[in-house]
């Protein structure tokens, strides 16, 4: 009783916190400072159409990097303590039933198609919404939809192993290169900006999320593979 009393408590205490926020909140009339150069000057810049592309890749190259670390240590966690529990060889499994046809038929038929929209997501990063992140996520949904048609399929660490390293060197390499041939790292003008609007425009910013889009999809696939492996059959 006390701990549901608790809990009451404390829900209305944060909602009495978020409903002094919103009741004194007054939107910007203006941009402020760093807003209004983004906006006016990212085009002319960086050549990407996109704006919220080309601040993530390259004004704010090195949150990016950050934000691409953080996931791969998160999946390096999850491997690690998946391995721990995972079952073993000998133990007793219990018979899978097996996968309905319209599940094994529609991942044939989706499975191509969901590959090519995730490249074609962080592709076109610099043009449309989308980019690396969700293209890789979009990835790794293809690699889900294996799994469930047959959960005992086994994915090769080695191969998903060898994408994410390759795809996290080139990314870091590509940034550096933006410290020795342009402005900054990550600096996407060591490439040709182009013209604006184009596929082959914003400099590196296309290669760039194309890398990140790999590494995104190897890591959460590593993730997904990893939990089909310690799933107690």
């Amino acid at each position: 009783m006390i701990r549901r009393l608790f809990v009451i408590l404390l829900l209305l205490g944060l909602g009495g916190v978020f409903a002094g926020l919103v009741a004194g909140y007054s939107p910007d009339d203006t941009l402020n400072l760093t807003a209004r150069y983004y906006a006016d000057h990212t085009a002319q810049d960086i050549g990407a159409a996109n704006i919220v592309t080309a601040i993530i890749v390259t004004y704010r190259g090195l949150d990016t990097l950050g934000e691409v670390t953080v996931l791969f240590l998160t999946a390096a966690i999850v491997g690690l303590v998946l391995a721990q529990s995972r079952r073993k060889a000998d133990a007793p499994q219990r018979p899978l039933p097996p996968s309905g046809e319209l599940l094994t038929t529609g991942t044939r038929l989706l499975v191509p198609l969901i590959l090519l929209l995730g490249v074609y997501v962080f592709v076109n990063g610099h043009l449309t919404p989308g980019g690396g992140f969700q293209g890789g996520a979009i990835l790794a949904s293809a690699v889900l939809m294996l799994l469930l048609t047959d959960p005992l399929l086994r994915i090769g660490h080695g191969l998903i192993a060898a994408i994410e390293s390759t795809a996290g060197l080139l990314f870091v390499g590509i940034g550096v290169l933006g410290i020795v041939l342009a402005g900054g790292f990550l600096d996407n003008r060591i490439l040709p900006i182009g013209d604006l609007g184009n596929l082959f425009s914003a400099g590196a910013i296309p290669i760039i999320y194309s890398i990140i889009g790999l590494k995104v999809g190897a890591e959460f696939s590593s993730m997904l593979a990893t939990l089909a492996e310690t799933e107690d059959l």
